[in-house]
């Protein structure tokens, strides 16, 4: 981390684990499982908002289908 008091803040750290992938359906990141627009407002929300975004994540999770093989495995099943 920087020591540079400038970057020093008290605030909730993003979720984002550099795995940018957006459910088609869901419209959700498949890596931090924030919504297009959490992503997009993350940086100007209060602290209690990204509170309440971050108690929200863990159930996100298991709405996502996996998706299986993409195109090639649709094709395949027909």
């Amino acid at each position: 981390m920087n020591d540079n008091p400038v970057w020093n803040r008290n605030e909730i750290e993003s979720p984002c684990v550099r795995i940018c992938v957006v459910h088609p359906e869901a419209r959700i990141c498949t890596g931090c499982y924030r919504t297009i627009d959490e992503i997009g407002r993350w940086s100007r929300m209060t602290p209690d908002e990204r509170r309440e975004v971050m108690a929200d994540l863990p159930d996100r999770a298991a709405t996502l289908t996996k998706r299986r093989g993409g195109r090639a495995a649709r094709l395949k099943r027909g």
